[in-house]
């Protein structure tokens, strides 16, 4: 209870207008990200930073991707949380990081969730496509789809979208699910690959023996 309640810090603190609605996203995030993200966008939005956070969010998101000390200094248990949030909060300053941007790292440090940065982060990065009408889709195949290929799934994903949506497509290769695809658009979310087809007719044959 205590750690939902300190999410609230995130809206409250940042904004004078406290005693406003929390301002809803246009999508709904689950999880414990799902609820620092939106927080973050309720935060980010009154204090007219949605697009300053994001830009920050995706640029250290890239760098803890590519740096592995960093992303195991981040993510360390060992470190004292509070050494830790006020080292990001002067790292923040020096980078010029939005204040909502700084508040979130200080928050994930001190509840000890800097590992869920990258979902959260993430969580966000949702949040913001649906607010610029974006329909996010995440594409994965057993191997990379040629052009052919990819022009006709996107054509077939297309009639998801409604009035003045986008649509952007992201795709990820997982030889495990040896063939076919799954799709996920918005709330919807397809297994086609033929991994998941052979688990059930694998467990069709084990109940009927």
């Amino acid at each position: 209870m205590a750690s939902i309640n300190k999410l609230a810090i995130l809206s409250r603190t940042l904004s004078s207008a406290a005693a406003q609605a929390t301002v809803k996203p246009p999508v709904q995030v689950f999880g414990l990200e799902g609820r620092y993200a939106t927080a973050l966008y309720s935060a980010a939005s009154k204090l007219s930073q949605l697009d300053q956070v994001e830009k920050d969010l995706t640029a250290l998101q890239a760098t803890i991707r590519s740096d592995k000390k960093l992303r195991e200094y981040v993510t360390s248990p060992i470190i004292n949380k509070k050494v830790m949030a006020t080292a990001l909060k002067e790292a923040s300053e020096k980078l010029r990081f939005a204040p909502a941007t700084a508040n979130l790292l200080g928050l994930l440090a001190d509840n000890g969730r800097l590992k869920k940065l990258d979902t959260v982060i993430n969580a966000y990065k949702t949040i913001m496509a649906a607010h610029r009408g974006e329909v996010v889709c995440e594409v994965v195949t057993a191997k990379p789809l040629d052009a052919s290929q990819s022009k006709q799934l996107e054509g077939a994903l297309k009639s998801f979208l409604k009035g003045n949506e986008s649509l952007k497509i992201t795709s990820r290769v997982d030889p495990s699910i040896i063939g076919g695809l799954i799709v996920s658009i918005g709330d919807k979310y397809v297994d086609m690959s033929i991994a998941t087809k052979v688990k059930l007719y694998t467990d069709v044959i084990q109940t009927a023996a």
